[in-house]
């Protein structure tokens, strides 16, 4: 469906001096990949990025070479006409694109977490590969708020109520997200006031998707005092509170000086056990992610094993307990080691699993 977006009725387009500030943090990166669908969102990224490098340079100021790429995830019939309509749109800019798909069998469960995992190893690889520094992504402010409100239904910690963050580094990549202060409704205007086609994405609004469910019931919350705005700021005091508690863990993890070794870590948790409670769950987050590799850690267990082991470690009891494919044994003096769970033998259980 092109062009169908509600949202810009009496919205106003991003000016040009708005998107100066926007991505103003762009303006020294070697190079900047774009993530462009069919979508006005990554559409109004696309327009207003070309625009700003172009009035930049023709001031004399440095701005970098922009690049697109667009991924066909091969899961909609149209989803390989919006791929070279977003192609297209980038070279009538002057901007080079790419159109890069997801090959191979789809999953039948999980399809959308397995497809935005693909999305992003297709994006951060053809990044390093065209040398780009940047990848920036179209997330909005109404993204934003969905975000959080999916994570607070999921009972996320102060880490997934802080929502994305505008920028973050993978795999030598900083992604950035310059249009996440910016509501949808603007960035769909950009596009009606140049005339860009657009397609929309009808399982934006599936029922059977939880992010479809919250798009409908937004107008009943805004009712109840949960609009964007409300979820935004609660985001943004989140992100703060978080970033607090990160460099107090990182004080203090410096401070106490954990042996790490290859697979596994030591740490004197009878000292840790001295610091609050969310110190010591963030602190064994950093060591077990450190030496299990970067898997998800499902925070229930995790803060069941550290303060588990901040009990145990305080009282001067021995402890013993598996995390994420590590054992944790603590001795009586507090002293915590950490080493890859053995292999288990057919049949047997997993004593101490949190």
């Amino acid at each position: 469906m092109t062009g169908a977006a509600p949202e810009a009725d009496g919205a106003t387009p991003v000016s040009a001096a708005e998107a100066g500030a926007l991505f103003a943090g762009l303006a020294g990166a070697a190079r900047v990949l774009l993530a462009v669908s069919g979508g006005p969102d990554s559409l109004a990224l696309l327009h207003l990025a070309a625009a700003w490098r172009a009035d930049g340079l023709a001031r004399g100021e440095p701005r970098p070479e922009l690049a697109v790429a667009t991924v066909d995830h091969r899961l909609r019939p149209e989803a390989a006409s919006e791929a070279r309509m977003a192609a297209a749109a980038a070279a009538a800019l002057g901007v080079p694109a790419a159109i890069l798909v997801w090959e191979g069998e789809k999953p039948a469960a999980g399809l959308g977490e397995a497809a935005r995992a693909a999305r992003y190893r297709l994006l951060l690889d053809h990044a390093r590969a065209i040398g780009a520094s940047h990848l920036a992504t179209a997330h909005h402010a109404d993204d934003q708020s969905e975000t959080i409100l999916m994570r607070l239904c999921a009972g996320s910690g102060l880490a997934g109520l802080a929502g994305m963050r505008a920028e973050s580094r993978r795999e030598g990549v900083v992604i950035v997200r310059p249009l996440l202060s910016t509501p949808k409704a603007r960035l769909v205007a950009v596009c009606r006031a140049r005339g860009v086609a657009f397609a929309e994405d009808p399982g934006n609004r599936d029922p059977a998707k939880a992010r479809g469910r919250l798009r409908l019931l937004a107008a009943e919350l805004e009712r109840l005092g949960l609009g964007r705005e409300r979820l935004l700021r609660l985001g943004a005091r989140a992100a703060r509170a978080d970033d607090a508690l990160e460099a107090m863990t990182g004080a203090v993890l410096s401070a106490l000086a954990p042996r790490i070794f290859s697979g596994g870590f030591e740490i004197d948790m009878k000292a840790l056990a001295g610091h609050a409670d969310e110190i010591v769950i963030r602190a064994l987050a950093r060591l077990a992610t450190q030496a299990a590799g970067e898997g998800r850690l499902r925070l229930e267990r995790l803060e069941r094993a550290a303060l588990r082991l901040a009990a145990a470690a305080r009282a001067g009891r021995p402890a013993a307990l598996t995390l994420a494919g590590l054992a944790l044994r603590l001795d009586r003096r507090g002293l915590c080691r950490a080493a890859p769970e053995p292999p288990r033998r057919r049949g047997a259980g997993r004593a101490g699993a949190c």
